[in-house]
């Protein structure tokens, strides 16, 4: 009669209602079986109506109770279904098979419900119940082997467990369904977390992921923001189909992010052709670091351009693709704008114009910096100084360097070689030519060489 399910907080009282009627009906039927019908015990009669009265009673008062009020009752009764088989087993004088039968499901309960506390408890409480039957009843201490009582006790308990086992399958079996359901939910919620990540930029995807988004408040810090765009954008989509242009774009915004992945950077955003980096918001290594990343990043970008420009070339794109490209260093406010409805985490700032303004100012296929930038790098980078030039939005002239390379990549370790004239473009980097193809450039090169010196150029 113990509660076998007192600490499943999900099992309703109907459900407890029906493993308690179950024991009620095991603990009336076993007192029934010593009762002589010619000379009937008052005793053992009241006990078996109060028996089913009490878990007839049970359910109409805990099936309106809330979960948490239900799991403390439960614990209660629980206690009093333990005394009530105590006080039952000894009203039949300890009949062996019955104290068998019902202390092994006492057992079992307890444990399965609650642990060893549990079993402590469950009986403790059947030991009182015990001693409640030696005040109305004097127990002969014999132990009785009676074959009704034994026969009663053991359909009882057996028709309880067999009960509790089709339950307990079917509890398990919607259990698995309930798995399987949230493995799909997770996978399908990780697939769309994957593609709104895509969307935001790691700093807000990070905090928000953690619910600690209070964090993306505005702040000051020095970054090194940096902005490119491809020249004459406009213009080539006014000659190219759509859909070409797009493929296009979308290839060249591709290979551009994978260079941004490698350096450490963090794309604030895309505005058509033009992309917004930042270093130092995210995964700072410290403000030189971050701005050597930029740098570096610029030039990958710059020799990827070369191949990309092959590429276009092949497929029909006569006009090459050049991209102009701004880099400067400096305080700016970086964090959440907008409204309630609407945010945009991003950096603002006359830095941040700076690097959009020498963007602007580049050349083609050119790398400008700022006179910050170019102090942080200067011993890495080998820079061309520019002079100064004037900016919109700034009064004063602003002193600003042409990146060439790295110095390491230069001189007698130089590994990058590029040029172009009328008729003439080279683009050559030693790091990316592999060791079968390298006989075969150097005959390109030398037969050009030697068409070159024969031809007559009026």
């Amino acid at each position: 009669m113990t509660n076998t399910q007192e600490s499943m907080q999900s099992e309703s009282p109907l459900q407890q209602y029906y493993f308690r009627t179950l024991i009620c009906f095991a603990t009336a039927g076993t007192l029934a079986s010593v009762i002589n019908w010619s000379d009937i015990n008052l005793l053992h009669t009241l006990t078996i109506v109060g028996l089913l009265l009490y878990a007839y009673g049970t359910y109409f008062f805990t099936h309106k109770q809330s979960p948490e009020a239900l799991a403390k009752t439960s614990r209660w009764l629980s206690y009093v279904d333990a005394g009530l088989i105590g006080m039952v087993l000894g009203f039949v004088n300890f009949s062996i098979l019955p104290c068998v039968l019902f202390l092994t499901m006492i057992q079992f309960n307890a444990l399965i419900s609650g642990g060893l506390r549990k079993l402590m408890e469950d009986n403790s409480a059947f030991a009182v119940g015990v001693l409640i039957s030696f005040v109305f009843h004097a127990p002969q201490l014999v132990l009785s082997t009676s074959i009704e009582i034994s026969v009663a006790s053991l359909i009882g308990i057996a028709t309880y467990f067999l009960v509790y086992a089709i339950y307990m399958h079917q509890r398990f079996h919607k259990l698995s369904l309930s798995q399987k359901q949230l493995e799909n939910e997770q996978k399908w919620h990780k697939i769309r977390a994957y593609k709104l990540s895509r969307y935001l930029p790691p700093t807000v995807w990070k905090a928000i992921n953690q619910g600690k988004d209070e964090t993306l408040q505005a702040e000051r810090k020095k970054l090194s923001v940096f902005f490119s765009d491809i020249k004459d954008f406009s213009q080539l989509a006014e000659e190219i189909e759509a859909e070409a242009l797009n493929e296009l774009l979308n290839h060249y915004l591709t290979e551009m992010s994978k260079i941004v992945t490698q350096h450490g950077g963090t794309i604030d955003k895309f505005m058509g052709d033009a992309i917004m980096v930042l270093f130092g918001d995210s995964n700072s290594q410290g403000v030189k670091t971050d701005c050597v990343r930029c740098v570096s990043m610029a030039i990958a970008m710059k020799k990827k351009m070369r191949s990309l420009q092959l590429e276009w070339f092949n497929q029909g794109i006569k006009k090459p693709l050049q991209i102009r490209m701004g880099i400067n260093t400096g305080y700016c406010t970086v964090g959440t704008f907008g409204t309630s409805s609407h945010l945009d985490y991003t950096v603002l700032g006359t830095q941040v114009n700076l690097a959009s303004r020498l963007e602007s100012a580049a050349e083609p296929d050119e790398i400008l910096i700022s006179h910050e930038t170019w102090s942080l790098t200067k011993d890495l980078v080998m820079c061309r100084d520019k002079g100064e030039i004037h900016v919109k939005g700034f009064a004063l002239p602003v002193k600003v360097y042409q990146v060439a390379d790295f110095r390491k990549d230069l001189g007698k370790n130089q590994s990058y070689f590029e040029d172009r004239a009328e008729g003439f473009s080279m683009y050559l980097d030693l790091d990316k030519i592999r060791n079968y193809d390298k006989e075969k450039v150097i005959d390109s090169l030398e037969k050009a060489a030697e068409r070159l010196r024969d031809k007559v150029i009026v």
